[in-house]
């Protein structure tokens, strides 16, 4: 595990289970959100955006944090060796969202004051618009090893075996 990818719908909980991987492997973390997004809440161009991934992609090891499957995922899954798809359902990832709220979050520029409908929304909607296509992307890498969890307490029990 030298280049590791943590994906999933928002709210699963891909930031601090790629700290907490972090804490056991030591890989420097790439958190897709801070390139994207800037403190005022707005977001880079898509082109420095490109170039951002494009130089986390050039280093020999790392663990990158996001989906973002419009940018680059496919060279993102070419370049990994392992996936950890966080697979849960949208009721966790609703609650997961709620509950980091007001809170100060290493991979956010900004602290979620108030929940966003249409965020929630792309939530509810992830299982039906953005699974589909994530597990298609991963059918065609055969060279990943992926890890593919259901429920947080699988990728706790992970987390805790290494």
């Amino acid at each position: 595990m030298k280049r590791i990818m943590v994906i999933g719908s928002p709210g699963a909980g891909k930031s601090t289970f790629t700290r907490k991987l972090q804490q056991k492997i030591n890989l420097p973390i790439v958190y897709l959100d801070r390139l994207f997004w800037k403190a005022d809440k707005t977001t880079v161009s898509p082109e420095e955006f490109t170039q951002k991934i494009e130089k986390g992609l050039s280093k020999p090891k790392w663990i990158m944090d996001g989906n973002y499957s419009n940018y680059l995922f496919d060279k993102r899954l070419n370049r990994c060796d392992t996936v950890f798809f966080l697979d849960y359902d949208v009721q966790t990832c609703l609650d997961g969202v709620r509950s980091r709220r007001g809170t100060q979050r290493p991979d956010m520029p900004w602290i979620e004051e108030k929940e966003d409908p249409e965020f929630m929304d792309y939530i509810r909607a992830f299982p039906v618009k953005q699974k589909p296509k994530i597990i298609m992307a991963l059918s065609q890498h055969p060279h990943i090893k992926l890890y593919r969890f259901k429920e947080r307490h699988e990728a706790n029990q992970f987390l805790e075996s290494i």
